[in-house]
């Protein structure tokens, strides 16, 4: 999210778009993505939908298969 507020707050006259985050940045180079990719967009609401109430997490993991696939890998989880 730090990164996230980063690019609105500070770089957001470059990086901000009618649409979102522009596709691709180099500061390095002073260069900005003139484009904006839809497919980049979807998957930044759901992990900040995520990081915020860890809805997709809970949702993903009260799917009975996924905690019968942990125990069979070994994987260990902690409650949320």
């Amino acid at each position: 999210m730090a990164a996230l507020k980063h690019y609105y707050r500070d770089l957001g006259a470059q990086l901000w778009g009618i649409y979102g985050l522009r596709d691709a940045y180099n500061p390095g180079q002073d260069w900005v993505s003139d484009i904006f990719m839809g497919l980049n967009q979807a998957p930044i609401t759901v992990m900040i939908e995520n990081y915020r109430t860890g809805l997709v997490w809970k949702s993903f993991m009260s799917n009975p298969e996924i905690g019968e696939m942990l125990k069979k890998l070994e994987v260990e989880t902690r409650k949320q």
